[in-house]
């Protein structure tokens, strides 16, 4: 039986990549998915003609983006069993050189918005729970919410700041039934990601960084978090779940 028969999620970041792949996988184990991106991406056409998956431009970061969302998922399919909050962006920048602008955005999107949407879903998610006996929140973090690298001061305070605000989320909802995990990919080729890693020589060390010796696709990602969703995860909670192919194995 596929694992997520009967469920209705909402992913975030859904036009390419990882939320892309997790939005296919979620719908071919069975649910029905609001895929969610930002107006002018390719989310309307990401996944055209699947008829389990519903398309809605819209900026996670906005004044009214998580009514909306929240909204938009109740309306069309009534219940919401799964949060995967999966948008992100990156940036490089020394402190010293770091704009105000750059910070800003760097957790606008990573991380407060997360927040805001985990925050307006809560009270769909424990009807939901009540009803069907669980609920699910998956948010993307990264390796470098414990790792760091040149010029990622924005993005590892993000990424850390997912971690802190999930493991919070499941010591306050774990008495509803709602678990709260989050994936921490290590290094994907993404679209994100494509252009440094389309160049061989840096390919070439972060393959073998690895212990698995790959880059990371994001179906590896999607596949960690239709684990954390399924009834298969109803004792895990709190749990950070590192994808990276045996990346952080050595420091």
């Amino acid at each position: 039986m596929a694992r997520l028969t009967g469920k209705i999620a909402i992913v975030t970041g859904a036009a390419s990549g990882i939320g892309a792949a997790a939005a296919k996988l979620f719908a071919d184990e069975g649910a029905r998915v609001l895929a969610v991106d930002r107006p002018g991406s390719a989310i309307d056409q990401a996944h055209a003609g699947n008829n389990a998956i519903a398309a809605l431009g819209c900026d996670i970061t906005g004044d009214d983006s998580p009514k909306q969302i929240v909204a938009a998922a109740l309306a069309k399919f009534g219940a919401i069993d799964i949060l995967f909050n999966n948008a992100g962006v990156s940036g490089r920048a020394f402190v010293e050189e770091m704009t105000d602008e750059h910070w800003d955005h760097v957790n606008a999107v990573n991380v407060r918005a997360m927040f805001r949407l985990c925050r307006e879903a809560i009270p769909a998610l424990r009807a939901r729970a009540k009803e069907m006996g669980r609920a699910r929140i998956v948010n993307t973090a990264s390796v470098m919410a414990f790792d760091t690298d040149y010029g990622l001061a924005a993005y590892c305070a993000s990424k850390a700041g997912v971690g802190g605000l999930t493991r919070t989320l499941a010591l306050e909802l774990g008495k509803f039934n709602i678990t709260a995990n989050y994936i921490c990919p290590g290094a994907i080729y993404t679209g994100m990601t494509r252009t440094n890693f389309d160049k061989p020589e840096i390919r070439a060390v972060w393959e073998k960084k690895a212990a698995l010796r790959r880059l990371g696709q994001p179906i590896d990602i999607a596949r960690g978090a239709l684990l954390l969703a399924s009834d298969e995860a109803d004792f895990i909670t709190g749990h950070e779940l590192v994808v990276d192919g045996g990346l952080t194995l050595r420091t």
